[in-house]
C-alpha cells in the first residue's frame, strides 16, 4: 500500500499544466490555458487549464480536478495506478506502507506473476520476430490474416516454440522460479517433465485496463485433433476471465471519446477492427458474456454495439448477453454482417469510411433486432408468436429505467402489432413489485399499469431540482468566498416599553463559512442532496480546523463531488475560453467586494429558508384530507404561523438585495 507521504508528494509535485501537457496541446488563454477536450469531439476549445489552481475543467463533458485524477479519467487508471505513474514521471520513490507478513507475501506474489506473464509476452514476441520457427510459423500464420507488423507489434502477438520446454527452461536460467511459472499456467508441471502450455501455438497476450499483462490466449496452427483449437490460461491471482475483455487497454480511449463501445466474440475480430481503424472495441475472450465485463465497459461509456455474424445459432445464443447488459442499464444495440462474414473478414476486405457507414446504418436497436430474429422462427405460429412476445417482455422487464421500459413496451407493441395494455400487464405478471411501486398515486383513481401520473411527478421533480439548486448555490460560495470576512446584518423583534414590537437590526463581522454554518445550525437544516450534503460537511470542517488547503482537501473528493467543485472554482474562468465578457462589451463587477459578497450570502441563506418554509407549509396542507379535526386546526394554526414568517422572510428579502 503506497504511503501517505509518498501520496503527499506527488500532489505537491505534480503540475497539472505539464501532465496534462503530455496529452493535450494548451494554448495559453489569459491566467489560464486552453485546448481540445481529449473526452470528446470538438473543433472548438472547451477544455480549460488553470495553473494558479492546479485544476483542470472539460465544459464539454463535464468532467474536472486535478492531476491525479487527469490521469484517472483519460489513463482510466485507479488512485494507485495514477500515483504510480505520477511518481514515476517526477521521480518520486514511492514508499509503501507497513504490511502484515501474510499482505507482505500477497503483494508479492502478485506482483512475482506479473513479471512471469510480462517476460514471457516478451519472450514469444522475440520468438515471433527472431526465430526461424517463429518467422515462418507464427509471424506467416499473422501475416496471411492481413496483419501488418505495426499491429502484431501493438497487440504483442508472439510465437511459442515447437518444443516440449523451450519457455520454461529459458525462464528457469533467468531466475524465475518454477512456482510462478507453474500459477501463471505458463508451465504445467508434471510428474516426469514440465511442458509448455502454449508450445507450438501463437499467442494473444490479455492486457488489463491498465496494460498490464494478465495472461495468454494461444492457438495452434497444426491439424493435430486431439488439441483444443484455442487455448486460454488458467485463472490466476491475475487473471480471471469473468472480468477482463481482450483489447481493452488498447480500446479504453477510443471507448471514452467516441461514447462507444463494440463487442465482438474473438481475439482477431478486434484486432482486425483496429487495423481498419475502429478502436473502440473489445472482446469478451471466448467466454460467456459476464455482468463484470458489462460493468467495466460501463466505466467508459453506457452505449454498446454487439457485432455479430450472420450464423442463426450464434446469433440465439447471443441474446443471453443482451439481457445482461440490458439488466446493468446499458443502451444496446445489435449490428449483423453478411452470412458468411464476421467482424474479422468484414473489416479485413471493407474501406474504412465503408465499414464506419455500415456500422452506423446496419446497427438496430435490441427490441428491433430481437423481434426479427424470432419472428422468423414463429412464423404463422400463433403459440410460437405469444411465446416470442413474453420472451421480449422478459429482456425489457430486465431494464432498471422505468422510462425506457415504457418506451420498449411501446415499441415491442407497435412491432408485434399487439395492445399495449396486454404487454403492459405481461410485463406487471414478470415484475410485479417494481410495477406496484410505480403506480403509487395520492389519488385513488385506478391508474393503467405503467401510466405515467404526469402533474404530481413533474412538480416534485420541478421542486426537488429548485431545493438542489439552491444548495449548489450556497456551495458555490462556500467554496469561492468562505474565508473572506463579511458584514452581515442581523434583524430580530423587540418589545418597546409600551409592549409594542420593535424592527432592530446589528452588524456582525465573521467569515462567509462561518454565517452559512450558524444560520443552517440555527434552523436545524440539513442539505437534501447526499453529494452536496457530504462536500458541505467536509468543506465546513476543514474550514473550522484553520488553514484550509483547497488542493489539499479535494484530494479525498469521489470522481463526481471532484467534478462539481471544479466547475465551481472554474466557473468564471469558463468565459475566458472565447473572450465573451470582451465580446459583449461587458463589465463585470468585482465579486470579491466585501459588500457584494455579504448580500450574496445574507440573500442566498434567507431565500433558501423561504423556499424550505414553502414546502413545508405546501406538504402539510396536502395531509389535511387524511387529519383528524384536532389535528386539523392544529396544522392550520401552524401554517399561519409559517406564511406570517416567510411574508416576513420576502420582506427581508427585498430589503437586502443591494448588490
Amino acid at each position: 500500500m503506497i504511503s501517505r507521504n509518498t501520496i503527499d508528494q506527488v500532489f505537491e509535485t505534480a503540475r497539472v499544466e505539464e501532465v496534462i501537457g503530455d496529452f493535450v496541446q494548451l494554448k495559453r488563454a489569459g491566467s489560464n490555458l486552453k485546448g481540445l477536450s481529449p473526452f470528446s469531439s470538438e473543433k472548438s476549445p472547451s477544455f480549460m487549464v488553470s495553473p494558479v489552481k492546479q485544476i483542470w475543467k472539460d465544459f464539454s463533458s463535464g468532467k474536472g480536478g486535478n492531476a491525479v485524477t487527469f490521469i484517472m479519467e483519460h489513463e482510466h487508471f485507479t488512485f494507485p495506478e495514477a500515483i504510480r505513474y505520477l511518481a514515476k514521471k517526477y521521480g518520486i520513490p514511492i514508499e509503501e506502507t507497513e504490511e502484515s507478513s501474510e499482505e507482505k507475501i500477497q503483494a508479492q506474489e502478485k506482483e512475482s506473476l506479473y513479471l512471469v506473464s510480462e517476460f514471457a509476452a516478451k519472450y514469444f514476441q522475440d520468438q515471433l520476430f527472431q526465430s526461424e520457427e517463429g518467422k515462418a510459423i507464427g509471424l506467416s500464420y499473422f501475416k496471411e490474416r492481413g496483419f501488418t507488423e505495426h499491429t502484431i507489434e501493438k497487440f504483442g502477438l508472439g510465437y511459442s516454440p515447437n518444443q516440449w520446454d523451450a519457455f520454461t527452461q529459458h525462464a528457469l536460467q533467468k531466475g524465475f522460479q518454477m512456482t510462478y511459472l507453474e500459477k501463471t499456467g505458463l508451465t504445467i508441471v508434471g510428474e516426469n517433465r514440465n511442458i509448455d502450455r502454449f508450445k507450438g501455438r501463437v499467442l494473444f497476450p490479455i492486457h488489463s485496463m491498465s496494460g498490464r499483462v494478465l495472461g495468454f490466449g494461444g492457438r495452434i496452427l497444426t491439424n493435430d485433433k486431439k488439441a483444443a483449437k484455442y487455448l486460454n490460461s488458467p485463472e490466476s491471482e491475475i487473471y480471471y476471465k469473468s472480468k477482463i475483455l481482450y483489447g481493452i487497454f488498447h480500446a479504453k480511449q477510443a471507448i471514452a471519446k467516441l461514447d462507444r463501445c463494440y463487442l465482438v466474440e474473438g481475439y482477431t475480430d478486434v484486432i482486425q477492427m483496429h487495423q481498419a481503424g475502429i478502436e473502440n472495441v473489445v472482446a469478451s475472450s471466448g467466454t460467456a458474456l459476464t455482468t463484470e465485463q458489462i460493468r467495466l465497459i460501463g466505466r467508459l461509456t453506457k452505449n454498446i454495439t454487439v457485432l455479430f455474424d450472420g450464423d442463426a445459432a450464434g446469433l440465439r445464443a447471443s441474446i443471453r448477453g443482451i439481457d445482461l447488459i440490458l439488466e446493468e442499464d446499458m443502451n444496446v444495440k445489435v449490428c449483423t454482417f453478411p452470412d458468411g462474414d464476421d467482424p474479422d473478414s468484414f473489416a479485413k476486405k471493407t474501406p474504412f469510411g465503408e465499414l464506419q457507414l455500415y456500422l452506423n446504418e446496419q446497427a438496430q436497436d435490441f427490441i428491433q433486432f430481437k423481434a426479427s430474429l424470432l419472428m422468423q422462427e414463429s412464423k404463422n405460429d400463433p403459440i410460437k408468436k405469444a411465446e416470442v412476445i413474453r420472451d421480449m417482455v422478459q429482456s425489457i422487464a430486465k431494464i432498471p429505467n422505468r422510462i425506457k421500459k415504457e418506451v420498449y413496451i411501446r415499441e415491442c407493441a407497435r412491432l408485434m402489432d399487439i395492445s399495449e395494455e396486454v404487454l403492459f400487464n405481461t410485463l406487471a405478471q414478470i415484475n410485479q413489485k417494481e410495477l406496484l411501486q410505480s403506480k403509487k398515486s395520492e389519488s385513488s383513481e385506478v391508474v393503467k399499469p405503467m401510466e405515467v401520473v404526469k402533474t404530481p411527478t413533474a412538480t416534485l421533480l420541478n421542486t426537488q431540482e429548485m431545493l438542489h439548486e439552491m444548495e449548489r448555490k450556497l456551495l458555490e460560495i462556500l467554496l469561492l468566498y468562505g474565508e473572506m470576512e463579511g458584514e452581515f446584518v442581523d434583524y430580530y423583534i423587540e418589545l418597546n416599553e409600551f409592549g409594542k414590537e420593535m424592527e432592530k437590526h446589528e452588524t456582525i463581522k465573521c467569515p462567509v463559512y462561518q454565517r452559512i454554518y450558524l444560520s443552517l445550525q440555527q434552523d436545524e437544516i440539513a442539505f437534501s442532496n447526499p453529494m452536496f450534503k457530504n462536500i458541505y460537511d467536509d468543506c465546513i470542517l476543514a474550514f473550522t480546523q484553520g488553514n484550509f488547503d483547497r488542493n489539499q482537501w479535494m484530494q479525498q473528493l469521489e470522481p463526481d463531488a471532484m467534478a462539481l467543485v471544479t466547475q465551481i472554482l472554474m466557473q468564471e474562468d469558463k468565459y475566458e475560453l472565447h473572450a465573451w465578457f470582451e465580446k459583449k462589451n461587458i463589465l463585470v463587477k468585482e465579486r470579491k467586494d466585501v459588500l457584494v459578497i455579504s448580500g450574496l450570502t445574507q440573500d442566498t441563506i434567507v431565500s433558501y429558508r423561504e423556499f424550505l418554509i414553502k414546502k413545508m407549509v405546501d406538504d402539510w396542507q396536502k395531509q389535511l384530507v387524511e387529519m383528524t379535526e384536532n389535528e386539523i386546526m392544529e396544522v392550520l394554526g401552524m401554517i399561519n404561523d409559517y406564511n406570517k414568517l416567510k411574508a416576513y422572510i420576502s420582506h427581508k428579502i427585498g430589503r437586502l438585495r443591494t448588490y
